[in-house]
């Protein structure tokens, strides 16, 4: 079945602290039962809230599991560490930390999953999680621009390739060495990934 987002609704105002226990439990019964076991009921019973509530919010299982996801990687941070090397080992780490919490390995691999055969999840997966975090991307680019560790894009079109170049390369390697092969992303591997990063395959090993 294709997934639904469901349309904007008119009247009473969501309520925010219903949707935020609701995702919360959403991420509580990832940990404890797993994706294939999760269900709205269970969910709307760990939240305290009636099954209406929540079918009111979202359209099924994968959609929510996605928003619960995401709500983690809303909490990454770019801070300044001084460089961009050094920023971009902050924001990695951070990222890793949150691959490695239980909740967000199962979710965002299940509806990964999923969305190889569900083209409206992987708009929402693409809209909540790849399209919010490049927000992180675009700050780092701007701090490494001022500081004058990057030169400005020549266009508009450019900037944009540049950002989902980098994101993807970011995002794609940290999923791959965390979720994939299983691998802890370290400071050792994360100084390492940064370095080939911003220096390329040419870079001397050190």
């Amino acid at each position: 079945m294709q997934s639904r987002i469901p349309a904007s609704r008119t009247g009473r105002p969501r309520d925010a602290a219903a949707d935020a226990a609701i995702l919360a439990a959403t991420r509580q019964a990832l940990v404890e039962v797993g994706w294939s076991k999760l269900t709205l009921g269970d969910v709307a019973v760990r939240a305290g809230v009636a099954k209406t509530t929540l079918y009111r919010r979202w359209a099924g299982k994968n959609e929510l599991v996605v928003d619960a996801v995401a709500e983690l990687f809303d909490a990454l941070r770019l801070p300044d560490r001084g460089s961009l090397a050094a920023d971009i080992e902050g924001v990695v780490l951070q990222f890793a930390a949150i691959l490695a919490r239980p909740e967000a390995r199962s979710g965002l691999m299940a509806v990964v999953a999923e969305a190889t055969r569900d083209e409206a999840l992987r708009e929402r997966i693409r809209a909540s999680i790849v399209e919010r975090q490049k927000r992180l991307v675009l700050a780092g680019r701007a701090r490494a621009q001022e500081r004058g560790e990057l030169p400005p894009e020549r266009d508009a079109g450019e900037a944009a390739r540049s950002v989902d170049l980098i994101f993807d390369m970011v995002a794609g390697a940290v999923v791959h060495r965390t979720l994939v092969s299983a691998e802890p992303a370290d400071e050792e591997w994360v100084h390492g990934f940064t370095r080939v990063l911003l220096s390329g395959l040419a870079a001397a090993p050190g």
